[in-house]
């Protein structure tokens, strides 16, 4: 399994660092994230270091986004939550260079709204089909 010593993610899945860990699988770890957005914010890891979605491997995808999906149900219950936000970063605004989920409950009216930066506009119609096909275009196709 792929480990970064420099890595915080990975010294809590090594168990060298402190979490409180909610969620505890072969290809996932999930813990509270220590500076939530409420409390019950989680975040889950795939136990082997990659820094980002594009990284992790096709055949973990679906064991990986499953367990967010139990993580989603299980924050949701747990906190008395109307809902959750699920959200995961790239590189840009990544505190830390390890993959990770964030799932974090929400109720209506909780002072979140909704992405925690402003929205663009595209120009017209024309400037949106043009980015929808440069997008198509670059689309790599499914795993066999």
């Amino acid at each position: 399994m792929r480990v970064a010593d420099d890595c915080v993610f990975c010294r809590i899945v090594g168990g060298t660092e402190p979490a409180h860990v909610v969620l505890d699988e072969d290809g996932a770890l999930a813990f509270l994230d220590t500076r939530p957005l409420f409390p019950g914010h989680s975040l889950l890891v795939p136990r082997a270091h990659h820094e980002t979605l594009l990284d992790l491997p096709a055949g973990e995808l679906a064991p990986f986004f499953g367990a967010a999906q139990r993580l989603a149900a299980a924050v949701e219950s747990a906190c008395g939550a109307t809902g959750t936000f699920v959200a995961l970063n790239n590189r840009v605004s990544q505190s830390v260079p390890h993959l990770h989920v964030h799932v974090v409950p929400r109720r209506p009216k909780d002072g979140l709204r909704g992405f925690f930066w402003p929205r663009q506009r595209y120009d017209d119609e024309a400037h949106m089909a043009a980015v929808a096909r440069r997008i198509r275009s670059t689309l790599a196709p499914p795993a066999p």
